[in-house]
C-alpha cells in the first residue's frame, strides 16, 4: 500500500470554472489525505512574470480528507500555479509533475488557460481512423480508370509493409464503399470518423497532395464526399478530415507552376535555391516540397480566401467537423524561419471562425508540448506521452518493436514506475486542458499495430481498457478493434478483411464494444480527474474521479502479488468480471493478483 499524497489536477473536481476569462479569479482545490503532514496550503502564482503567495482556507472535510480552496488570478492568457505544503518536516511543493521536496522549475506548474476552449462535443468523442484505400470498396470503384502510379492488388492481396512499390499498391477502396460500412462503426460504438486525406495524389497515402480544391475521383470526387458527410450527420457523429500544412506534392498544381517559371507567384510558396533550382522537401522526400509559411500569399491560399481549402471543405454540404494538421510539428519551421505558432493560431482562426464548433488537432510525433497551450492546436497525437509508455509496457517477446520514429533499439520493454514517469512528464508540461483534448492512440497508419506490439488478446485487451479509461480522447485505427497485425506503418495498412469473417477475432471485437460502451457509460471517464492509487512493474491502479462519481481501475500485464488498497468505499464491478470490492474489517480492500487482466469498478 503506498502512502497518500496532497493531490490536484485541472478536472471539475478541482477547478470547477474550466472556462476562465481574463482577469477573472477562480477557485482551484487541493485534496490533502489524513497523514500527509500538511499543516497549511499557500498557492503561488506567477502573474505577468512575478511570483506571489496566497494562504488557503480548509473549505471542507469528507471523511479524513481535508480540502483546501485557495484563489488563482487568470492574469494572463496562460497563469501558472503552483502549492506550498508545509508541515512538521519542512515545505514541499505541489506541481503538475506531482509532490517534490525541493524546488522545481515553473515549467511543471498547473495552469489556467483562457484561450477560447476547444469544441465542447470532443471530450466525449471516440475517434475511428480509416485509411481510405484500405478500408472498404464499393462497386462503383470497378469502373475507374487507374493513374499510371498505380499497382492494382486485388482486396487480399497482402501489403508490401517495406519497399520501392509500397506507396503505389492500390486497392481501390473509397468513400462510398465507407458508407456502405457505417453499421460496423455504430456496433463498435464510436461517433467520430478522421478520414487520412482525401485530395488527389500520387500515392495511395494521398500526403502528397496534388490539389486542395477537390476530393480525389479515386475515391469518387466531391459527390461522395458529400454522401458520406450526410450518412455521418444522420447518425449524430462528425466527420473529420486531413490537410497537410508543412508541404504539398510535386504533382499539385502550385509547385508545378512553381518549378516551371521562376517568376511565377506560386514561386513564394516553397523554399527555392534560386542558384541550383533545387528545394526544400520532408526530411529529404523531393516528392514532398516544403511550403513557405512566410508568404502571405501561401496563407491566403490555403486558409484565409473565401475558397481555401481549409474553409470550404467545412462547409455544406460536406460539413467536415474539422482538421487533424500533418506534421504539424515541422509547420513554419526551416532554419531561422518559426512560423509554427503564428501559421497553428492563424489556421484555428480561420476554421473557429468558419466553423464555431470545429476541432483544429495537431500531428506531433515527438515532444509537443512547447506547441500547446497558446490560440492555436486544440490538441495533438499523444505518441510520446501515451502511445510509447504503453507499449512499453505491455510489449512482448525479444525481437525489436520498431518505434513510431524510428529510434534506434526500437521500443524498449519497461516496468510500471518508468511508464508512470514518463506520462507525468509530458501531462505536466501542458494544461489540463490540453491533456484532456489529446488523442490518446494505441497505433496509427504511421506504427505498428498494437496486436503485435503486445502479441496476444489478453494484452491488447489490458491496452484498449487504458485507452478507453484514461483521460484524453480515444482514437482507434480501423482493425485494431479485429486483431489485425502490423509490423510498420506500411505493413499495419491493411485491407479490412470483411469477406473474411473468420479472419476476424471476434472476442476482440467484443472487448473493443463493451469498452466504448463502458466510457460512454460513465461520466468520470470522460470529464473526471486522475489519481494515481498503485503502481507495481506489473501493475497499474488508478482512480478517475468526478462530481458524478468515482470509477477505479485495475491494469495488470502479468499474475502478481494482489493489490490492498485503504480508504476505499464499496464498489460494483462494471468490466473485467470481478466481483464487487468490499473494505474488510480493516478497512482494506483487495484487488485480485490474476493476469493480464483489466477490472473496472464504480464507486459507491
Amino acid at each position: 500500500m503506498t502512502t497518500p499524497q496532497p493531490h490536484h489536477d485541472g478536472s471539475v473536481g478541482y477547478v470547477p470554472q474550466q472556462e476562465p476569462t481574463l482577469g477573472e479569479t477562480v477557485d482551484v482545490f487541493v485534496r490533502v489525505p489524513a497523514g500527509a503532514d500538511v499543516r497549511q496550503v499557500h498557492v503561488r502564482t506567477t502573474g505577468d512574470g512575478e511570483p506571489h503567495f496566497r494562504a488557503a482556507t480548509v473549505d471542507r472535510a469528507e471523511g479524513d480528507v481535508l480540502w483546501w480552496r485557495a484563489e488563482v488570478e487568470a492574469r494572463n492568457p496562460v497563469s501558472n500555479y503552483r502549492f506550498l505544503l508545509s508541515g512538521r518536516h519542512g515545505p514541499r511543493w505541489l506541481t503538475a509533475a506531482g509532490v517534490a521536496d525541493h524546488d522545481v522549475p515553473d515549467h511543471g506548474d498547473f495552469k489556467l488557460v483562457t484561450h477560447a476552449a476547444p469544441p465542447a462535443w470532443a471530450r466525449d468523442a471516440v475517434i475511428y481512423q480509416i485509411f481510405p484505400d484500405r478500408f472498404a470498396r464499393s462497386a462503383a470503384a470497378d469502373d475507374r480508370p487507374l493513374p499510371d502510379w498505380a499497382i492494382p492488388c486485388d482486396w487480399d492481396t497482402p501489403v508490401i509493409g517495406r519497399g520501392p512499390e509500397t506507396p503505389y499498391q492500390f486497392y481501390g477502396g473509397d468513400l462510398d464503399g465507407i458508407t456502405e460500412r457505417l453499421d460496423h462503426l455504430d456496433r463498435l460504438g464510436v461517433n467520430t470518423v478522421y478520414l487520412t486525406p482525401i485530395f488527389p495524389a500520387r500515392s495511395n497515402h494521398r500526403y502528397d497532395a496534388a490539389s486542395f480544391d477537390r476530393v480525389d475521383p479515386l475515391l469518387g470526387g466531391d459527390a461522395a464526399l458529400a454522401r458520406l458527410a450526410e450518412a455521418v450527420r444522420a447518425r449524430g457523429w462528425r466527420l473529420l478530415g486531413d490537410i497537410t500544412s508543412n508541404h504539398t506534392g510535386d504533382g499539385h498544381d502550385w509547385f508545378a507552376s512553381a518549378s516551371s517559371d521562376v517568376r511565377a507567384p506560386e514561386r513564394g510558396l516553397y523554399y527555392f535555391d534560386e542558384s541550383s533550382g533545387s528545394y526544400e522537401s520532408w526530411n529529404g522526400v523531393k516528392s514532398l516540397p516544403k511550403l513557405n509559411w512566410s508568404s502571405a500569399d501561401l496563407r491566403r491560399r490555403f486558409a484565409t480566401a473565401e475558397d481555401a481549402a481549409l474553409r470550404r471543405w467545412l462547409r455544406p454540404p460536406y460539413g467536415l467537423s474539422g482538421w487533424r494538421v500533418d506534421v504539424a510539428n515541422m509547420t513554419g519551421r526551416r532554419g531561422v524561419d518559426a512560423y509554427t505558432h503564428e501559421v497553428a493560431a492563424l489556421l484555428r482562426s480561420v476554421v473557429v471562425g468558419e466553423r464555431p464548433d470545429a476541432l483544429l488537432m495537431a500531428e506531433h510525433g515527438h515532444d509537443h508540448t512547447g506547441d500547446l497551450d497558446r490560440d492555436g492546436w486544440h490538441g495533438t497525437m499523444n505518441y510520446v506521452g501515451f502511445t510509447d509508455p504503453i507499449w512499453s509496457w505491455l510489449r512482448h517477446g525479444d525481437q525489436p518493436v520498431p518505434n513510431f520514429l524510428g529510434t534506434p533499439g526500437g521500443v524498449p520493454r519497461r516496468d510500471a514506475e518508468a511508464v508512470l514517469a514518463t506520462m507525468g512528464a509530458y501531462r505536466s508540461l501542458v494544461s489540463w486542458r490540453s491533456y484532456v483534448h489529446s488523442w490518446q492512440l494505441l497505433g496509427s497508419h504511421d506504427s505498428a499495430r498494437i496486436r503485435t506490439v503486445v502479441g496476444d488478446a489478453a494484452r491488447q485487451e489490458v491496452a484498449a481498457g487504458l485507452l478507453a479509461t484514461m483521460p484524453g480522447t480515444p482514437m482507434i485505427f480501423a482493425g485494431d478493434e479485429l486483431g489485425l497485425t502490423g509490423t510498420n506503418g506500411e505493413s499495419s495498412r491493411t485491407p479490412m478483411p470483411w469477406r473474411r469473417p473468420g479472419s476476424w477475432d471476434a472476442a476482440t471485437f467484443a472487448t473493443y464494444r463493451s469498452l466504448i460502451a463502458l466510457r460512454r457509460a460513465e461520466p468520470a471517464l470522460r470529464h473526471g480527474g486522475l489519481r494515481w492509487l498503485h503502481h507495481d512493474p506489473d501493475t497499474l491502479v488508478f482512480l478517475r474521479e468526478a462530481p458524478a462519481g468515482s470509477v477505479l481501475v485495475l491494469a495488470r500485464r502479468a499474475p502478481g502479488t494482489p493489490v490492498r488498497l485503504t480508504g476505499l468505499p464499496a464498489a460494483g464491478n462494471v468490466y473485467g468480471g470481478a466481483s464487487a470490492l468490499r473494505p474488510g474489517p480493516d478497512g482494506v480492500s483487495t484487488l485480485s493478483g490474476d493476469g493480464p487482466t483489466f477490472q473496472v469498478w464504480r464507486l459507491w
